[in-house]
């Protein structure tokens, strides 16, 4: 397609019926908090804006910020997809979103205390038993286990759309290792390279104070009688599709990125080999999923973790970030309790609904489901990045049979939800070289440490760059704005 050099970026921007659309109005006038910014990018053409999004790319590609696509057939590795036009949230609506996300970290930590502990939600027969013992990411190692300072899940990413209605529903909770916090830093910087200016109009809280807070975060639960913690990020290693968001995590937080042969265990603390000799950890925050960090406890054949950790974990040695077995807090069967957990723990209605969901162990949502599997986003209860996914609509009738099998075979594994309208926003579409509405949705990063919470005031907005597609995942093809947050 040729690049029509007189054109400006909006003259073909088309809106669909029945979407919200986060910019324009439904008289089609660009919304008051998005006008400057409107006008800003409407002076470009579009050949102006293909090179200032050649630049962002180009700002990406040169600092590695790439992730990995894994196929049944080749990994792939991807410059992360960015759009120059940013999200804008209020400080109103961010009110809601920021207390609606600390309020599920602070259920979600009592809950994971008690369950692993005396379990009164169980006994009270808010949660069913089989629920827990039927989770994968449910951890008997974990049981009567102290994490230091009584906090489990201290980095939380809290999936939230906003509707067609008007309000923010929370898709999911991500405990066991959230990604994308990077994204959101580097999305910022690269604006900030493409379009300077228009940060002049409008006062956002900054995203940039991330890494210092999560490293203040993590010192908090720094183990009893240790004064100056010395704190680490081990990752997997450089294959790992998150691996960017490691080494810039550990680079901006000012500690070591290491892997699991950097590390020994003797008389139950923890050593980093360093060329000064072993220097004692005290904090971890780990990238490496529960079964593989230590072989003498977990998945004897693993070559990612430390032989003897979790003992001296266990015995309060050091701190994991988070510590092993919130997985199950993941568990999307776990999040259709969410409403009650949160009464139960902190006696308050969610500040952020959940989707209604079908947990298909039910025989009657069972049923429902599997009658009406065309009608509903259907998802296993254990995976992330988007993968297993099926939205009724776009299956064919074979397609439909398949899910409806799979779902017969284990109930257990799927929970349903309505196809819900996500809310939309314009998005530079490289091969049209035009703005399209696209969906979006929103990651929140919220923080908890010993006395300490913090919300990164922004967030990932992931965008599916499939025209009608609802799965945002980088992993299938999504890409990510800018969210400014706007000061009162």
């Amino acid at each position: 397609m040729n690049i029509e050099t007189g054109k400006t970026i909006f003259e073909s921007y088309h809106k669909k019926e029945g979407l919200l659309d986060e910019v324009f109005d439904k008289t089609g006038e660009a919304k008051s908090v998005y006008q400057k910014l409107f006008d800003i990018y409407g002076e470009h053409s579009i050949s102006d804006y293909v090179n200032l999004n050649n630049k962002a790319k180009k700002s990406f590609f040169n600092q590695g910020i790439t992730f990995q696509v894994y196929s049944d057939n080749e990994t792939k590795e991807k410059i992360f997809p960015f759009d120059l036009f940013p999200r804008i949230i209020d400080a109103q609506e961010w009110n809601i979103i920021e207390s609606g996300s600390i309020q599920r970290s602070r259920a979600l930590n009592l809950f994971l205390w008690d369950i692993y502990h005396d379990k009164k939600i169980i006994k009270d027969k808010v949660v069913p038993l089989d629920l827990l013992s039927s989770s994968a990411n449910y951890l008997h190692q974990m049981m009567g286990v102290n994490p230091p300072n009584g906090i489990y899940n201290h980095i939380s990413g809290t999936d939230i759309i906003k509707h067609s209605d008007g309000n923010y529903y929370v898709l999911e909770d991500n405990i066991r290792c959230p990604s994308g916090v990077s994204y959101v830093i580097c999305n910022r910087t690269a604006l900030k390279r493409a379009l300077f200016g228009v940060f002049n109009h409008y006062q956002a809280h900054t995203v940039t104070n991330y890494a210092e807070n999560l490293l203040d975060i993590l010192e908090s639960v720094k183990p009893h009688g240790v004064d100056n913690p010395t704190s680490v990020v081990i990752t997997p290693g450089m294959f790992n599709s998150a691996y960017y968001e490691h080494s810039y995590l550990a680079k901006a937080m000012g500690v070591e990125l290491v892997e699991g042969r950097d590390l020994f265990v003797e008389n139950d603390f923890v050593y980093m080999k360093t060329i000064n000799g072993p220097e004692k950890v005290d904090v971890i925050y780990r990238r490496i999923d529960d079964l593989f960090i230590d072989p003498l406890e977990f998945k004897p054949d693993s070559s990612l973790g430390v032989p003897g950790l979790f003992a001296a974990y266990r015995k309060g040695n050091v701190c994991l970030a988070n510590a092993p077995g919130t997985g199950v807090a993941d568990d999307k069967a776990i999040y259709t309790y969410m409403p009650q957990i949160i009464k139960y723990y902190l006696n308050e209605d969610p500040i952020l609904s959940n989707v209604h969901t079908y947990h298909c162990s039910r025989p009657d949502e069972l049923k429902y489901v599997l009658e009406n599997v065309d009608k509903l986003v259907v998802k296993p209860v254990d995976e992330a990045g988007g993968y297993g996914i099926s939205i009724g609509n776009k299956l064919t009738k074979e397609e439909i049979k398949v899910v409806q099998n799979q779902i017969k075979e284990s109930p257990r594994k799927y929970v349903a939800q309505p196809i819900l309208s996500l809310s939309v926003h314009p998005t530079y579409i490289e091969e049209n070289e035009s703005f399209e509405q696209r969906h979006i949705d929103l990651r929140t990063f919220t923080l908890l440490g010993k006395d300490k919470e913090f919300v990164l005031k922004g967030g990932l907005t992931r965008v599916a760059l499939q025209e009608g597609n609802l799965i945002v995942n980088s992993s299938q093809g999504g890409g990510s704005k800018d969210t400014w947050v706007l000061k009162k």
